[in-house]
């Protein structure tokens, strides 16, 4: 059987996983940074 086509919304995926929020908190800073160490073209959403 074909699975839904039906994905999230771009709204929640803003607020769980967005810039802002990252920089809000000490874990999500740390997650920002490895990605810059890493050198991603995206650090989030």
């Amino acid at each position: 059987m074909t699975k839904r086509t039906f994905g999230g919304t771009s709204r929640k995926r803003k607020r769980v996983s967005g810039f802002r929020v990252r920089m809000r908190t000490h874990t999500g800073l740390r997650v920002i940074r490895n990605r810059r160490k890493k050198g991603r073209a995206r650090l989030s959403v």
